[in-house]
């Protein structure tokens, strides 16, 4: 089986892609452990009925990652997940998440770059390059505005760094993944999203919320230009987005790209409301959740959801999964890591 490298591959989003991989390659995960769990991989291992490879690296040490290049010399693609992701931990400590976002990403093209290899990587990128789009639904063709958080901005920049590269050195194949909001559980519930500390994300905290941890929840504002005044955003089961890396990854691996650096939006095409994710939650589990309209947070786009046409025509992907299945599958996890 060929081999696949994941930065950041016990995190959310990552876990669920390893696991993805796993039925068609040689995963190793790389993880640095500072917002995930070792946990991680015995539930990967569980639902792929195989251990993936493990390396504790820290991607922002150079010899680490050279190390890890020279251990997995036969690897034939890589996808960058590692990086800080909070919008509102990014306005309150910039220059942690332009070390740890840029930094890594640098040091792995240089190694790719080093050893001349011919290389496939997939980048994960987001919807926040787009800031407040002009219109909607988000084309790949927006143009990309001034980010409106350090995080989006790391973002943008990541994306130039890959671009100008590209440009570069015709051996390498670069797929960047703008996504949305991915939300909710793998179906067996042995992997999840499981944020430290106080979630930033509307969807675990409104499972946490309705699970006892939380008082209760706070809307950032309902004073948007929006049908409800609350933010919209397109929310994506984690399972959809995942299977959309080894797609892409496996386009990319069959040559079937028409450039070495390409970008897709992945999303449902489908805007949600703040209050629409909360009464669907409270429609599909019956549990009532005692929230609150707080002032705007710093960092929010008023609305953003995906054109996802691009993605379905040339990778043929689509998604699968409703926003109903995703709130379910987000409580399902959120029962069982409580044990209620």
């Amino acid at each position: 089986m060929n081999k696949i490298i994941v930065t950041g591959g016990l995190g959310y989003i990552g876990s669920h892609t390893a696991v993805e991989l796993s039925e068609k390659f040689q995963v190793v995960i790389v993880d640095d452990l500072s917002n995930s769990s070792i946990e991680v991989l015995d539930g990967i291992s569980k639902i792929s009925n195989s251990t993936p490879i493990f390396e504790k690296l820290d991607l922002k040490i150079k010899k680490d990652v050279k190390s890890l290049f020279d251990k997995h010399n036969d690897a034939i693609g890589l996808i960058h997940f590692a990086a800080y992701k909070a919008v509102g931990e990014s306005v309150e400590k910039p220059l942690n998440y332009y070390e740890n976002n840029l930094t890594s990403l640098i040091y792995i093209l240089q190694e790719i770059d080093n050893r001349n290899l011919s290389f496939n990587l997939i980048f994960s990128s987001s919807a926040t390059v787009y800031g407040q789009a002009e219109s909607l639904p988000i084309t790949e063709k927006e143009s990309i505005k001034k980010a409106e958080s350090p995080y989006g901005n790391t973002k943008q920049i990541s994306e130039e760094i890959l671009f100008d590269y590209a440009r570069t050195n015709t051996k390498i194949n670069i797929t960047s993944l703008r996504y949305f909001n991915p939300i909710g559980a793998h179906h067996s519930t042995s992997i999840g999203e499981l944020p430290l500390g106080i979630p930033e994300n509307l969807v675990p905290f409104i499972t946490q919320t309705a699970a006892g941890i939380h008082k209760r929840l706070t809307v950032f504002g309902n004073d948007y230009n929006t049908p409800d005044g609350t933010c919209v955003r397109d929310y994506i089961h984690v399972v959809d987005l995942a299977k959309a890396h080894i797609i892409a990854l496996e386009h990319l691996i069959e040559k079937r790209n028409q450039d070495n650096y390409s970008v897709y939006n992945i999303g449902t095409g489908k805007g949600s409301s703040v209050l629409e994710v909360i009464e669907c939650f409270v429609k599909n589990t019956g549990v009532k959740l005692n929230y609150v309209i707080g002032k705007r947070r710093a960092g929010d786009v008023e609305s953003a959801y995906a054109d996802n046409t691009k993605a379905k025509e040339e990778l043929k992907w689509t998604p699968k999964y409703s926003l109903d299945d995703a709130i379910l599958s987000a409580w399902k996890w959120e029962r069982k890591i409580r044990n209620i």
